[in-house]
C-alpha cells in the first residue's frame, strides 16, 4: 500500500500589499545615481566647460577672468591659464588635445599652448564680446567664432586673419557646435530665436538652413550622427532633423526655468539594453538636470541641485560629469570604470611577485575529487541539490493546518501585527469559514475583534476588506452589542473613526477638485 503524500505547508500572507511611495529605480537611474558628486568651491560663476578629446581627458572650466584645466582623474587643479582683460565666455580644445582656444568678453579669441599657458595666437575682429569659440572636428588650421555683434567667423589660425565673416543674425550669437562628420558644417543660435546651418564651402555668406526654436537660443549641439541637432532655449529642448529639412522631430518641456546648457553623454555600461546609449543632458536655471533619451523621446533621470546651473560637460570615457553653478560651485560626479580597475589591480599584485603555478582541475577519475569537504564551490556545469530549508509556523498557521479557524483567529487577533490578522482573515474567506468563526465568539474574543477594526479598517490597505466585514459584525452580533457595554464603546469609537475618514476624503476631494484644472492648464503649455 502506498504512504500518502503529504502536501507543504507555508504561512499564509496577506495579499494586501502597500504600494511603494517612490518609484523603482530602473537600471539607467542608477547608473546615473552612480556618479559620485564633489564640490569644487571657491570659483565665480561657471559659464562653460570643454572637455580634451585626447586622454586623459582633461577639462576646462571658464570663470571669471582665468581659465582653470582640472585633471578628470583626480579633479584637482593642472594649471590656471589668466592671460585676459576681461570675463572668460567660452573656449575649446584642439583634437590633439595640445592646443585650446578661449574667447572673453573683450571681443578677443586667443590660442594658447596647454604646456606652457602663453597665448600663441591673437584673434580679433569682432567689436563686441564674443560668445562662443569652437575648433571644428579633425581641423587643426580653423576656428568659429561667434559674438553679440551678431556675426559668426571663420578664421585660419595661423595667420590671425579671417577667411569668412558669416551674416544673417539678427541678435546677439550665443553658441554654437561643428558637426561632428563634417569639419565645412557647424550650426549657431542667437537670441533671435534662429538655429542657423552654415557651410564654408558655400560661395555666398548665406546659411543652408535655417530652423525657428520658438525662444531664445542659449546652446544648440550636434547628436553624435550628424544628422540631428539639439537646440536648447525658454523651458524646452527641441530636437531637429537637418537631413529632412529641418524637421522638428521632438519638443521636451521638463524643465520650469530657462534650459542654459546642454551636451551629449553616453551610457558606458558594457552590457544591457541601455549600454553604449546616447543621451541630451539638460541643466538649467530651476536647478534641475535632465537626462533625455531622444530614441524613445523620455526623460530617463532627473537630479536636483542647490542652486541654478549655468554649464554641463560629460567626458569622452563616460567616468565624469561636471555641472556649472551661477554662485560659482562645480558640481563634479565621479564614476569608476571596473575594467581600469580590475587591470590596475592585477598589475599591482604582479609586480614584484611570484607567479604561483596553477591548479589542475579536478576531474571524476582523480582521488582528489572524492575527497574535497562542503566547503568547495560547485563549478560551472556542477547539477545543484538544494537541502529545502524547514518552514516555520506560527501558532495561527499550525491552527489553520489543524482546521481550527476560530481558535487560529482568536489566536492572531491577541498579536499585534495587522498583516497576519488580515492573512487570517483572507484564508478564512477563502475556506468560506471568517462568518461562521465571527459567529461563534464569545463577548470577550468579540471584543478584541472590533479593538482590530476601530483600529486598522480605515487604514486604506486593509479597508476594502475590513469595512465590509465590519458591517456584516454588527449585523450578525446586534443582540450581543446591544447587551454589552464594553461592546458598545468599541462601536462608538468605530463610529468615530469611520466619520473622520469620511470627513478627510471629503477634503480631499475638494483638493483635487481645486488642482486638477491647474494641471490641465500647466499640461497645455
Amino acid at each position: 500500500m502506498a504512504e500518502p503524500h503529504q502536501s507543504k505547508t507555508f504561512p499564509v500572507k496577506s495579499k494586501l500589499k502597500p504600494k511603494p511611495r517612490t518609484p523603482k529605480q530602473t537600471p539607467e537611474s542608477k547608473y546615473w545615481s552612480s556618479f559620485k558628486t564633489q564640490q569644487i568651491p571657491n570659483l565665480i560663476s561657471v559659464p562653460s566647460f570643454t572637455f580634451s578629446p585626447s586622454q586623459p581627458y582633461s577639462f576646462a572650466a571658464a570663470h571669471s577672468a582665468s581659465l582653470s584645466i582640472y585633471s578628470s582623474q583626480t579633479l584637482s587643479i593642472s594649471s590656471t591659464i589668466s592671460s585676459f582683460s576681461d570675463v572668460v565666455s567660452c573656449a575649446s580644445f584642439r583634437n590633439d588635445g595640445r592646443l585650446i582656444a578661449a574667447s572673453d568678453l573683450s571681443g578677443l579669441v586667443q590660442v594658447f599652448d596647454l604646456k606652457s599657458r602663453t597665448p600663441l595666437r591673437r584673434l580679433r575682429s569682432h567689436t563686441r564680446p564674443v560668445r562662443f569659440v569652437q575648433y571644428p572636428v579633425l581641423d587643426k588650421l580653423h576656428l568659429v567664432s561667434g559674438g553679440d555683434d551678431g556675426l559668426v567667423k571663420y578664421w585660419d589660425v595661423a595667420g590671425e586673419t579671417t577667411i569668412l565673416e558669416l551674416q544673417g543674425h539678427k541678435d546677439y550669437v550665443r553658441c554654437g557646435d561643428c558637426s561632428p562628420v563634417n569639419m565645412e558644417m557647424f550650426v549657431t543660435g542667437s537670441y533671435d530665436h534662429t538655429v542657423k546651418l552654415w557651410d564654408v564651402r558655400v560661395t555666398n555668406t548665406k546659411s543652408v538652413m535655417e530652423v525657428n526654436h520658438g525662444n531664445p537660443v542659449e546652446d544648440v549641439i550636434f547628436l553624435p550622427s550628424g544628422g540631428l541637432i539639439a537646440t536648447a532655449g525658454g523651458n524646452s529642448v527641441k530636437v531637429w532633423d537637418m537631413i529632412g529639412g529641418g524637421k522638428l522631430v521632438f519638443s521636451m518641456e521638463s524643465h520650469n526655468k530657462t534650459v542654459t546648457s546642454i551636451c551629449v553623454g553616453r551610457i558606458g555600461k558594457d552590457s544591457g539594453e541601455e549600454s553604449k546609449q546616447y543621451r541630451i543632458l539638460s541643466v538649467g536655471l530651476d536647478g534641475y538636470m535632465k537626462v533625455f533619451d531622444y530614441a524613445k523621446m523620455k526623460v530617463t533621470h532627473s537630479m536636483r541641485f542647490p542652486a541654478p546651473l549655468l554649464s554641463v560637460g560629460f567626458s569622452p570615457d563616460c567616468t565624469t560629469r561636471v555641472i556649472g553653478t551661477s554662485n560659482g560651485i562645480i558640481f563634479a560626479g565621479k564614476r569608476k570604470a571596473k575594467e581600469n580597475v580590475e587591470t590596475e589591480s592585477n598589475d599591482f599584485l604582479a609586480l614584484g611577485s611570484r607567479q604561483e603555478p596553477e591548479r589542475r582541475v579536478l576531474k571524476p577519475s582523480y582521488f582528489r575529487y572524492f575527497q574535497r569537504g562542503q566547503g568547495e564551490k560547485p563549478s560551472e556545469g556542477d547539477y545543484l541539490i538544494m537541502r529545502p530549508k524547514k518552514v516555520k509556523l506560527a501558532e495561527h498557521d499550525k491552527l489553520l493546518k489543524k482546521f481550527r479557524h476560530r481558535e487560529a483567529l482568536v489566536s492572531v487577533l491577541g498579536s499585534k501585527n495587522p498583516e497576519n490578522v488580515v492573512a487570517v482573515m483572507e484564508e478564512l474567506t477563502a475556506r468560506k469559514k471568517l462568518l461562521k468563526c465571527v459567529s461563534n465568539l464569545d463577548v470577550e474574543e468579540l471584543e478584541l475583534l472590533l479593538m482590530f477594526l476601530h483600529k486598522y479598517s480605515t487604514i486604506p490597505r486593509f479597508s476594502s476588506l475590513l469595512m465590509g466585514l465590519t458591517k456584516r459584525v454588527i449585523e450578525m452580533r446586534a443582540d450581543d452589542i446591544r447587551v454589552s457595554d464594553a461592546l458598545k464603546v468599541h462601536i462608538r469609537n468605530l463610529k468615530r473613526a469611520v466619520e473622520e475618514e469620511i470627513r478627510i476624503q471629503l477634503s480631499l476631494q475638494e483638493i483635487q477638485g481645486i488642482i486638477s484644472p491647474l494641471l490641465k492648464i500647466a499640461g497645455r503649455r
